[in-house]
């Protein structure tokens, strides 16, 4: 295991925003993983695993501990049935992943095309676009418990999967490093199209759509959302949505929408379940008066997709904070609602 000192993190990361790394190291093995786990332990320092840098904004002062950059690679087929198990390295290109599995016929994650980072992220965040989730094909995941620097395999039921969470970011957050992620997929699936903008996509189609038509109109979407990574296009420097789709009690929902109907204005939401409902973060944002394209420094709103902080060149990470922190007080102010950020800090 190699350990660098002072590396710049920016530029590992989708937003390309803030300071360095006081130790840097690289896992490329199971082996090096423990060892970066026992050299941030025996120094007493924090330990960040890092993985694609699509869902993280640096502080501009950096990380003053180590962190570990996920580099397993490789990728495991084999067929159980009607089911293609595939095995993959945390390391791997999730959007590469997903290419492959449409190019083999396995329907499960086509509707997860586009979305930048690596596998071993997914699971995390149980990332989820366009009517389809990981938790739906995840069959377990594989990680190491730095406590212990045991192996341990967890099931698809102990991943305590719900809306952008798992245990690996709530319950036991920062306890487990991610190794591998198996999934089951359906060999000769049929892609799902359940979310609108799909089925608009595909209304007027005779025939059935197949996997990779799917792939293809879902990375157009992204496209015209600023939700695919295009070098050259500064929309494209950001984390994806910064703000949660918020859960709110029923009971707060109707006193919302009510007042929202006297003044004229329907806001979209949809069941969560257990008496919650769904808000749209996109919605909230717009009518709290933050148009596409508002620029605050040299952080903005993307010109396509209102949810989108982006990096308009040289912004400096306290600059997205602060255009964060305005967002969060308007919506706060006009519906009452508090937005919860997606992407993970690190150093602040």
């Amino acid at each position: 295991m190699i350990v660098r000192e002072q590396v710049p993190l920016a530029r590992l990361t989708t937003l390309r925003v803030g300071g360095l790394a006081r130790y840097f190291v690289e896992g490329h093995t199971e082996s090096d993983v423990k060892e970066a786990v026992q050299f941030a332990q025996a120094r007493d320092l924090p330990l960040f695993v890092l993985g694609g840098g699509s869902n993280l904004l640096v502080a501009d002062s950096g990380f003053g501990g180590v962190v570990l950059k996920i580099a397993l690679l490789g990728t495991d087929r084999v067929d159980d049935g009607n089911d293609a198990i595939f095995t993959v390295a945390a390391g791997e290109d999730w959007d590469r992943f997903v290419a492959r599995t449409v190019e083999e016929d396995c329907a499960g994650v086509e509707c997860l095309s586009g979305i930048p980072g690596s596998v071993g992220g997914t699971p995390v965040q149980n990332v989820g676009a366009y009517g389809q989730a990981v938790s739906g094909s995840v069959r377990e995941v594989a990680a190491i418990d730095r406590q212990t620097l045991q192996l341990r395999t967890f099931p698809n039921a102990d991943c305590g999967f719900g809306y952008r969470k798992s245990i690996f970011n709530t319950a036991e957050r920062e306890r487990y490093v991610i190794l591998s992620v198996t999934f089951a997929l359906r060999q000769g699936g049929k892609p799902e199209v359940h979310y609108a903008d799909l089925q608009k996509r595909f209304a007027q189609v005779n025939s059935a759509p197949t996997l990779s038509q799917v792939r293809d109109a879902v990375r157009e979407i992204r496209l015209s959302k600023a939700m695919l990574i295009v070098p050259g296009d500064d929309d494209s420097r950001s984390a994806g949505s910064f703000f949660k789709n918020p859960a709110v009690p029923q009971e707060q929902f109707e006193s919302l929408d009510a007042d929202l109907r006297r003044r004229g204005l329907l806001l979209p939401n949809y069941p969560a379940g257990n008496g919650f409902r769904k808000l749209s973060a996109a919605w909230l944002v717009e009518h709290a008066g933050f148009t596409k394209g508002y620029i605050r420094g040299a952080a903005g709103i993307s010109r396509r997709h209102t949810l989108a902080i982006v990096n308009r060149g040289g912004a400096m990470a306290a600059e997205i904070v602060a255009l964060k922190d305005e967002v969060q007080a308007r919506v706060r102010s006009e519906f009452g609602i508090e937005l919860q950020p997606e992407p993970v800090f690190l150093g602040f």
